[in-house]
């Protein structure tokens, strides 16, 4: 019989076959007496340059989602970022060779990442990454990255970056990691990728190579001493739901006829896909990354026009960044505690021209369109700020006016926000993060992230409640939306709609018409 580990199970699915292990970062040497600074120097900045090309390469893949290019980006950016350069190079002439100076600078920067909280010290993992890609440039060696036995295999590490991440072959059956989240990186590129994944998941990286086991992204439960025919029955039942599943159509509703929305999550135009009923959540910070001057007016019209033309309904974030994930043109001061700081709708206290630019954009492209258009605020804590939001929206001629209910205040005075706004979007990542005052990325707390929590689905029975006595639709549109054995529980709350990764919506669907509404409010009642 095989052993059982268990782990936080992150995108849907179930495979199985022999494990391998990512390779370990390189290995320094020891240091070099004196090094050349007429070699050391130069080799520093290839070293970084190499990184920064190798990543901007495989964001510009034809494989590359559009999330994966927008990642991969980023991380370019990150190696390339003159600080982190001057902190290496005065290293070097400090006396250290230049495998050591990236080491040493590269920690200094992830260590100061983790120290500031929030969503980036969930960055912080990424840096690592980019230390060792650095490192082994120095050293001449080939940069780490996925493993490749030249069979079908279930991929084990530690962590997996983003760059890791967006290097997967068809041969890769599943993933399972010791570190990680349900918001990290490695689960929501897995999701957008439709691999089964679990991460969190202790005492994993401890098996050896080839041992057989196989992956269940539902349950997070990873079965451990299969054998080989043990295994291809889990893989052709798993082809066998896929096939199911790939034929799924239509509206969302219970087997006895309530309607719930679902929708899909995007970044931009590229992510549309057919399946759903319009777009639940459109992230349009992607739009704003990595600049050093905002997006124009003109920009920004062009991008939410393309949208806006392709969907019957959207439901727009305006601009989620701060000091939580800074753009270098809000040019905001450093926080102590940024996840609690000035982030989201906060940052129009200190810069209100960004979001009036925004809404103005959003309003002229939405003129233009026969799109049913939503806007929503981020980050909303009082009745106060609601009513602010909806005011300057609806001096625009934007007709549909909500915020994303991310905060627990937020949650508990949910009736009171309903008066000024005409519907709410559960953000369940950040609300589980603040309701357990849990980080999300620290393994160790990955069990109070669980979108199950009783704690956090009554914060959402609460918001589901005061949209029914108001009349007024309440979504989810957190990672937990695009759970198929979560959503009947949801609806079972009162939830309207649901919107997720586009992969993610066939099995949700199907997982609602098994269910007459009356059972979804029972699942909810003893999930409570």
């Amino acid at each position: 019989m095989a052993d059982t580990l268990s782990g936080l199970g992150v995108s849907q699915g179930r495979s199985a076959g022999p494990l391998v292990r990512m390779a370990p970062p390189p290995v320094l040497p020891a240091p070099r007496r004196g090094p050349d600074l007429a070699e050391e120097l130069p080799a520093v900045a290839r070293a970084l340059e190499a990184v920064a090309a190798d990543l901007r390469r495989r964001a510009s893949a034809a494989a590359a989602t559009a999330e994966e290019a927008d990642i991969l980006e980023a991380l370019a950016m990150m190696a390339a970022d003159p600080m982190l350069h001057e902190d290496a190079e005065q290293r070097v002439r400090d006396g250290m060779d230049a495998a050591h100076a990236l080491d040493a600078a590269f920690a200094q920067h992830r260590d100061a990442l983790a120290a500031l909280g929030g969503y980036l010290a969930e960055r912080a993992p990424d840096l690592d990454d980019l230390r060792h890609r650095a490192v082994a440039a120095a050293l001449g060696l080939p940069m780490p990255g996925i493993p490749s036995p030249g069979h079908p295999f279930v991929l084990v590490a530690p962590d997996l970056s983003p760059a890791d991440t967006s290097a997967l072959g068809p041969d890769v059956l599943a993933l399972v990691t010791e570190r990680g989240g349900p918001t990290s990186h490695t689960a929501i590129l897995a999701r957008a990728r439709g691999l089964p994944a679990v991460v969190a998941c202790a005492g994993v990286t401890a098996l050896a190579d080839g041992t057989i086991i196989s992956v269940d992204g539902g349950s997070g439960e990873v079965a451990v001493g299969l054998t080989a025919e043990a295994a291809e029955r889990v893989r052709d039942g798993d082809r066998e739901e896929r096939a199911r599943l790939a034929g799924s159509r239509g509206p969302g509703r219970t087997a006895d006829g309530h309607r719930i929305r679902l929708m899909h999550n995007i970044g931009s135009a590229a992510d549309l896909r057919p399946g759903a009923e319009g777009v639940g959540l459109f992230r349009t910070e992607f739009l704003f990354l990595d600049r050093a001057r905002p997006p124009s007016f003109e920009e920004q019209v062009a991008a939410y026009a393309e949208v806006f033309a392709q969907a019957e309904t959207v439901v727009l974030r305006t601009l989620d960044a701060g000091t939580d994930k800074p753009l270098p043109f809000l040019g905001l001061p450093e926080e102590p505690n940024p996840a609690l700081g000035i982030r989201g709708l906060r940052v129009d206290r200190l810069l209100p021209s960004v979001l009036d630019t925004q809404l103005d954009a959003v309003a002229e492209a939405a003129r233009a369109a026969t799109a049913d258009v939503w806007v929503m605020a981020p980050m909303v804590t009082t009745a106060a700020e609601a009513a602010d939001f909806a005011a300057r929206a609806r001096t625009r001629g934007l007709a549909r006016v909500g915020v994303m209910i991310e905060v627990p205040a937020a949650a508990l005075q949910a009736n009171r926000l309903l008066r000024e706004v005409d519907f709410l979007s559960v953000g369940t990542n950040d609300l589980s993060q603040y309701a357990f005052a849990a980080d999300r990325q620290h393994p160790a707390l990955a069990d109070l992230l669980d979108p199950w929590q009783p704690a956090l689905l009554r914060l959402v029975a609460e918001c589901a409640q005061a949209g029914a006595t108001a009349g007024k639709p309440v979504g989810v549109c957190g990672e937990a939306a695009g759970d198929p054995r979560l959503a009947p529980v949801l609806a079972g709350l009162g939830v309207t709609s649901l919107s997720m990764a586009p992969v993610c919506v066939p099995a949700v669907r199907e997982a609602l018409a098994g269910h007459t509404l009356e059972q979804c409010r029972e699942l909810a009642r003893s999930s409570l």
